[in-house]
């Protein structure tokens, strides 16, 4: 989480859409592409021109006329912008049915993000390892996020332990949440919660297939 203040002192829609153009550009690289034309993204991903050429300038690569980025660079630029340059250890709490499947997701590499441990409040789930990662009781959660530097965690718990869970989070030194709870989280100051909001995503859709 070192990269927090670089990361925000980009427009947060363009954060949001540089993995995007990360899959775009690493596509081009695996078919031999040595440059990147923003025009050509822009096409392929549905973006507005002028937007994709603003937001891969922000990455601090030049581009060259009728050639465009070299694709390499721009490819490492974004990954530095978004942190994604060093390898980062996170924390699943809540070992639930989405954090199992979370646990299998390999998708994490591709940001460089590596799950190391999991928490519940389970009992019955301390000790037991799930695609590799070991369960722990909540009560280990301040001495493993120290001892493995851990500062990301990604929370799956019901709504009504979400507050709670985040609280156990701060205290233990965790400084950015992915929240799969629907609940508005409290932190402090110095604390980032990205909210994940299912619920909101299926409305957009049921709505547009309504109207449609």
């Amino acid at each position: 989480m070192k990269e927090v203040s670089r990361i925000y002192s980009l427009p947060l829609p363009t954060i949001r859409r540089y993995p995007i153009y990360l899959r775009a550009i690493k596509a081009k690289i695996a078919g031999g592409d040595l440059n990147v034309s923003s025009a050509v993204l822009a096409e392929e991903l549905g973006l507005d021109p002028v937007l994709a050429r603003k937001d891969l300038a922000m990455a601090g690569v030049p581009g060259r006329p009728r050639h465009g980025y070299p694709a390499k660079e721009l490819c490492d630029a974004i990954n530095r912008a978004l942190g994604w340059d060093n390898a980062t250890d996170a924390a699943i709490v809540g070992v639930g049915s989405l954090g199992r499947a979370l646990l299998g997701y390999s998708g994490f590499e591709e940001q460089n993000l590596s799950v190391s441990v999991a928490f519940d409040a389970n009992p019955a789930l301390n000790g037991e390892t799930i695609h590799g990662v070991m369960v722990h009781p909540m009560t280990e959660l301040p001495r493993l996020a120290k001892r493995l530097k851990i500062k990301l965690a990604i929370l799956t718990v019901p709504n009504f332990a979400a507050q709670s869970c985040a609280d156990n989070l701060v205290d233990a030194g965790i400084k950015g949440i992915l929240n799969f709870s629907s609940i508005q989280l409290a932190v402090p100051k110095g604390v980032i919660v990205q909210n994940v909001d299912l619920a909101q995503s299926l409305a957009v859709l049921s709505h547009a297939i309504a109207r449609g």
